[in-house]
């Protein structure tokens, strides 16, 4: 039990599993810790295009194991370098959740790109129970994804809402009402269908406007990639010969 990984390489999707679910797979200190390395090896891994973020035994995380937090300031909490490690990842990455996602849950899911719901899930950042101080780049990461006034409901409250509420405020893309792993891979190939340097160049452009930064060098930098690296080429010769384009782009390593 911890964290697991598995690649479907004809899918071109890497899934890490949070699998401890006889605590709701609320996260040790050494499940923290290795995140990080598996995101290293499925961000070196060619085969893998998208990778997907869930639970085992129907919760998505229930958080930090409360048993561990002897640090009540959260100074040097491996969270936060997990949760840096999984926004940084330079492919999409999609939270599937169900059940719980609770604390350290909510600052996996948000460290993804999108994430997709179960109707019956269930969301909450709980500092406020125990007295603690959500970690700042979290915290952070969730104003810019859902504003001051919702991530304050949630930081003053630490009350639990609903999949409908977690649309309404933003944390969520979409609220599947059937299978949300089958919904998740249907939307994973897509993903996969798509140019990954284009993903790549818009992950870097959004994340730098959603902090202010200026753009329009960046953008540049990524425009002239896609000219020579012949993605863009290959996007216009398919569309004019009305097949689906052999998009060939990885990251560096």
């Amino acid at each position: 039990m911890g964290l697991r990984h598995a690649v479907d390489a004809a899918a071109g999707v890497g899934t890490i599993t949070i699998d401890r679910p006889d605590k709701r797979n609320a996260m040790t200190r050494a499940m923290w810790l290795e995140l990080p390395r598996l995101l290293d090896g499925l961000a070196a891994d060619p085969a893998v295009r998208a990778v997907v973020v869930t639970g085992a035994g129907g919760d998505f995380c229930a958080g930090a194991d409360i048993s561990e937090l002897t640090d009540a300031r959260h100074r040097g909490h491996p969270s936060t370098v997990a949760e840096t490690a999984l926004a940084a990842f330079p492919k999409p990455t999609i939270a599937a959740i169900e059940g719980f996602c609770v604390g350290g849950g909510c600052q996996l899911a948000a460290a993804c790109d999108l994430r997709f719901a179960a109707s019956s899930a269930r969301f909450g950042i709980t500092p406020a129970r125990l007295g603690l101080v959500y970690p700042a780049s979290a915290t952070a990461r969730l104003v810019r994804l859902i504003g001051p006034s919702a991530a304050k409901y949630l930081l003053y409250s630490a009350d639990l809402v609903d999949a409908a509420h977690a649309l309404r405020i933003g944390f969520l893309n979409e609220v599947v009402t059937g299978d949300v792993h089958a919904r998740v891979a249907e939307f994973a190939a897509t993903l996969t269908s798509r140019s990954l340097l284009t993903q790549h160049a818009a992950k870097q452009v959004v994340d730098a406007a959603a902090i202010g930064d200026p753009v329009d060098d960046l953008t540049r930098t990524w425009q002239a990639e896609a000219a020579t690296s012949g993605e863009a080429d290959e996007g216009v010769t398919a569309f004019l010969e009305n097949r689906s384009p052999q998009f060939t782009w990885t990251p560096p390593s």
